[in-house]
């Protein structure tokens, strides 16, 4: 492959602050697993699914990516831990891999099913 989109992990808030654990191991160590099999087949280019989570409770709205990132919950704190880990890995070597960061928001909620 050339290229991955990140969009795997866990996602519920709420959920995420009753299991932060399992949301850590889950969403970190798999993104951490996906990093080392990306690099051993030499798939470097990267797209990864973050969140305006990683935001907060904004200090002005709209948001912009100059914005502080403070994460209020561990889903969020876990978008913020991987972003920084795809950051460190592209700059261990900045002629390999080519890394994009999407954050957004969900305007409409959850689905009352959970999915």
């Amino acid at each position: 492959f050339d290229a991955c989109i990140h969009f795997a992990g866990l996602k519920a808030v709420g959920e995420s602050v009753s299991m932060p654990l399992h949301y850590y191991a889950n969403n970190i160590q798999g993104s951490v697993n996906l990093i080392h099999l990306l690099d051993k087949y030499k798939c470097r280019c990267v797209a990864f699914s973050s969140s305006a989570t990683v935001y907060g409770d904004p200090e002005s709205v709209p948001i912009d990516e100059t914005a502080r990132l403070i994460s209020t919950n561990p889903y969020g704190k876990t978008k913020l831990f991987i972003e920084e880990i795809f950051r460190d890995v592209a700059i261990s070597a900045p002629n390999k891999w080519s890394i994009a960061l999407l954050r957004y928001f969900n305007p409409v909620g959850a689905h009352p099913s959970g999915l």
